[in-house]
């Protein structure tokens, strides 16, 4: 039963909650990313090469499949020809994407650190502690002793 109470304790912790909602938040904001790396970016990349290829197709075969060709117009033909192929295409594909994310990432911290130190800045600095007796009478003894030292 402490196994229990104690996993509720640390489940239901304020740290713990917030970083599952920044999981999921985070999850979702990747999706976001990628459809737009997917859907605009890459395109747009696409038109701009001379041969107007996506990403995910540029590939090399590095052994032939059923038909014997070594030469595919795009990962899916030569997935389905049973190509042994070198899809670095993918993986530009996904350095991209990383690189959009933290990117993003990246100007969301910095608006949260330039609003948080324009809230310290705002803020007024606390007082100074009060003085109680036993302070005021150890800095006069303190005070005496220097003076005649």
């Amino acid at each position: 039963m402490a196994f229990l109470k104690d996993f509720k304790s640390f489940a239901l912790k304020g740290n713990v909650m917030d970083l599952a909602v920044g999981v999921i938040i985070g999850a979702a904001f990747g999706k976001i990313v990628t459809a737009v790396v997917n859907d605009l970016l890459t395109p747009i990349i696409g038109y701009l090469t001379p041969s107007g290829v996506k990403f995910t197709d540029m590939l090399l075969v590095l052994k032939a499949g059923k038909s014997g060709s070594m030469s595919y117009p795009t990962l899916a033909a030569a997935a389905a020809d049973s190509a042994t192929v070198f899809a670095y295409g993918d993986f530009l594909q996904t350095i991209l994407d990383f690189l959009i994310v933290a990117f993003c990432i990246f100007m969301i911290v910095k608006g949260f650190e330039r609003m948080k130190h324009k809230e310290n800045a705002a803020a007024p600095p606390p007082p100074p502690p009060a003085v109680t007796p036993t302070e005021a009478l150890l800095m006069e003894i303190r005070d005496e002793l220097k003076k005649r030292n």
